[in-house]
């Protein structure tokens, strides 16, 4: 079955350009498209979709905007920020309010596609241009260490799928490496998080790297 993509891009030409490439992935579909963030709510109100690709400038509601209200009222839509301006302001507003990732329109092809597989498989993608200088400004805002006794409730295997968020892995990755299903890992996430009280997948990336479990 199709992932169903819904696209967010306020130039009609980018947005055509956008959608031939991607739907180039017979895995991939553009289910519904919009030139704004106030159209993207409105549509994902009618359309189930898995991901939302969206532009941060755009007229009415931006994507930065747009970002929040998508994590407050769908959570389990991923997004993935594509956007002409590689500002690390950017990527630390929109990852910190639960995108999945940030890349600049002069990406390669193969790139945006393998990073919208990677995010669909619950990973993180950072432009490689921001992240040395958008990392440090995460850790200091991530969520207070937990106690002793909160890392104490934490299974073996739980730690360990932690450690390999951490480096990166997606969920698929994890699962091979651990020989488990994709579904156990979403599991294990979900009650990972639960534990520690943390928002998303996001927040514990960077928890494991700020408390040295990576």
């Amino acid at each position: 079955m199709k992932k169903r993509i819904l696209l967010v891009e306020d130039q009609t030409i980018v947005r055509n350009g956008l959608k031939m490439m991607i739907e180039q992935d017979e895995t991939l579909q553009i289910t519904a498209e919009a030139s704004n963030g106030r159209e993207a709510l409105v549509l994902l109100e009618k359309v189930y979709v898995d991901l939302v690709l969206m532009d941060i400038r755009m007229p009415e509601m931006s994507g930065i905007e747009a970002t929040k209200h998508i994590r407050s009222h769908f959570p389990h839509v991923k997004i993935l920020i594509l956007t002409t301006f590689d500002d690390e302001e950017y990527a630390f507003q929109t990852l910190k309010d639960g995108a999945s990732g940030f890349l600049v329109k002069s990406s390669e092809p193969a790139k945006l596609i393998a990073s919208i597989h990677s995010v669909l498989d619950g990973g993180m993608v950072i432009q490689e241009d921001v992240a040395a200088k958008l990392m440090p400004k995460l850790l200091q805002q991530t969520t207070t260490k937990v106690s002793t006794t909160q890392l104490s409730n934490l299974t073996e295997r739980e730690l360990t799928i932690i450690k390999l968020i951490g480096e990166g892995q997606t969920n698929k990755e994890i699962a091979d490496s651990l020989f488990l299903s994709v579904g156990t890992v979403k599991n294990h996430l979900t009650h990972i998080l639960q534990k520690l009280a943390l928002r998303d997948r996001t927040q514990l990336a960077i928890y494991a790297v700020r408390n040295g479990i990576v």
